[in-house]
């Protein structure tokens, strides 16, 4: 990249030393600046012109300049269209770093219930976790895509209850589609839920039936393992839609026992204790919340869950460098807490290696969903809502349509920093100017038309050192693709691809608006359509990374 060279031509200049490079935002200040009190301290502000002069005889730089407290880098057109030939020649791989090689990466992601809808809560998850994976693939790391799904418990047992007071059960949708079945699923639930909260024999039967789960009673077993099949065969539909493929899928139910089990020998060990019948950890001696790990009846709760879940995560992939669990942050205290634990059961396994990365709530403009009040908006309904309105503004076929709609609303959750809230807007997402995933892909799908029109092929290429504001603004981004990945990669931010790629786009505009490119004479117009496929590469490079397709044409 070319940040560490200038990184290594600034060490050079000075001796050994720690640089922190600055990006500007406007480019008239350079590619890169620097901090001069950084590099010569406070009591030599004098010394900086003099680190400019040495800087300024090293070929890397066009040119180097001192303004007020910062020197500021431009890195030389040689350079840039050395690296532009580079991506040329090297185009699929552009952009991969060595920032996390040899390392093994779990992201556990998606999370839904069965029994419950996949709401636009858990599309917004898994537009990050396969984000990310593909983020840390790009920067070296050994992804392991895991979800763990709830397929025991109480949400379990209000859904059963709801469907045996369901004149009929099940067999009234037995022939239906399978997204009525899952809609079934989702009613039964939502009225078991409210028959729990306002029916004291209704909860006392809930109960029973969730102590039936627990013991995998056959009276009850049928009706499981039937409609627990329905929500994991519509789950493995929206996971192909949005492109996902998940290397293991963990349950409740196959970690239930054997979280116990580490519960229990928890307690044995002193690291959990007892009170008022349940096993718990004392928060207060860790510096976490307290929570009960085996409630008063003797069952597991989620947290000793996790700990059966960890030691299967743990031990089936090998050793794992780092488990980035993408949740809600309503569970914050809950992952502080197993992850504590944890550390405490076994610090060589799990120490610094847990990672709760907390996204914000989705909201629609018209409020906040609610499962339990029966109202939730489904996943699936906002890809389908997005594609009829796609089909509406775009003369596409149902394909490309498809396309269009899956790059819409992941960009749409993608280009917000993760860990803000959104109120997702369905208009502007699908809308093909702004800042938008349709937006991005016009913007390829005009690349591949100049470089289709013009015969263009990599071996055609020919780059001129006359080089105009516009060229030479999209020879400057390029290179900051790779330093993009980097960063993605070293804070799991997708949002600063998508802002990375947006920008570029917006250059790539400029450049298009402002320059003939088919038309000019022959050495600037293959030189523009180097820059075009070049430029096209990266949106594709960046795209992909965000989960989302790019089409030749719209």
């Amino acid at each position: 990249m070319i940040k560490q060279q200038v990184q290594e031509a600034l060490s050079k200049a000075l001796g050994a030393k720690e640089i922190t490079l600055l990006t500007p935002k406007d480019t008239s200040f350079g590619d890169y600046a620097v901090n001069v009190h950084q590099l010569v301290g406070e009591d030599k502000k004098a010394d900086g012109a003099f680190l400019v002069k040495k800087l300024q005889e090293n070929e890397l730089f066009e040119k180097v300049e001192l303004k007020g407290s910062f020197i500021n880098l431009f890195v030389s057109q040689k350079i840039l269209l050395d690296k532009l030939g580079y991506l040329l020649k090297n185009p699929d791989s552009y952009g991969a770093t060595h920032l996390l090689t040899d390392q093994k990466i779990m992201v556990e992601f998606a999370h839904p219930n069965t029994h419950k809808i996949f709401h636009i809560g858990h599309l917004r998850n898994i537009s990050i976790g396969e984000s990310l994976s593909r983020i840390l693939t790009k920067n070296g790391a050994q992804v392991i895509r895991a979800n763990y799904q709830g397929d025991v418990g109480l949400h379990i047992a209000k859904s059963l209850y709801g469907i045996m007071q369901t004149p009929g059960g099940i067999e009234t949708v037995k022939e239906a589609p399978l997204d009525e079945k899952v809609a079934f699923l989702g009613k039964t639930y939502a009225e078991g839920n409210k028959a729990y909260e306002e029916d004291s024999v209704a909860k006392e039967k809930i109960h029973k039936i969730n102590e039936q789960i627990y013991a995998r009673d056959p009276e009850i077993q049928s009706l499981l393992e039937t409609t627990r099949q329905w929500s994991l065969d519509y789950f493995d539909e929206i996971y192909k839609r949005v492109g996902t493929k998940f290397d293991r899928l963990y349950f409740e139910s196959e970690v239930s026992e054997q979280g116990l089990e580490i519960a229990k020998k928890a307690l044995e060990s002193g690291i959990l204790t007892t009170n008022d019948g349940a096993v718990i950890l004392d928060g207060e001696k860790h510096g976490v919340d307290t929570r009960v790990f085996i409630n008063s009846l003797g069952l597991p709760t989620y947290e000793a869950k996790e700990l059966g879940l960890a030691e299967l995560e743990f031990s089936e992939h090998g050793s794992l460098d780092r488990n980035i669990h993408v949740v809600g942050p309503e569970q914050k205290s809950f992952f502080k807490t197993t992850f504590k634990t944890q550390e405490l059961l076994d610090p060589k396994k799990y120490q610094g290696k847990q990672f709760h990365y907390a996204y914000g709530f989705v909201d629609l403009k018209d409020g906040k969903m609610s499962s339990r009040q029966g109202n939730v908006l489904s996943g699936a309904w906002l890809l389908n809502e997005a594609r009829k309105r796609v089909v509406d503004a775009f003369s596409v076929d149902k394909n490309t349509a498809e396309v269009i709609t899956i790059g819409a609303v992941k960009y749409g959750f993608l280009k917000v920093d993760a860990v803000k809230n959104i109120s997702f807007d369905i208009k502007e997402s699908i809308s093909i100017k702004g800042n938008s995933g349709p937006y991005l892909q016009y913007a390829y799908a005009r690349t591949q038309s100049l470089l289709q029109n013009g015969n263009w092929t990599t071996a055609s290429a020919k780059f001129t050192s006359d080089i105009n504001a516009e060229e030479l603004a999209l020879l400057r981004a390029f290179p900051r693709f790779a330093e993009t990945v980097e960063e993605a990669g070293k804070s799991y931010s997708p949002h600063v691809i998508a802002t990375y790629l947006y920008d570029l786009a917006q250059k790539f505009s400029a450049f298009y608006e402002k320059q003939q490119i088919l038309q000019a004479e022959a050495k600037s117009r293959d030189f523009r359509l180097a820059l075009s496929a070049a430029t096209g590469q990266i949106i594709k490079n960046g795209l992909y990374l965000l989960g989302v397709e790019v089409l030749e044409k719209i």
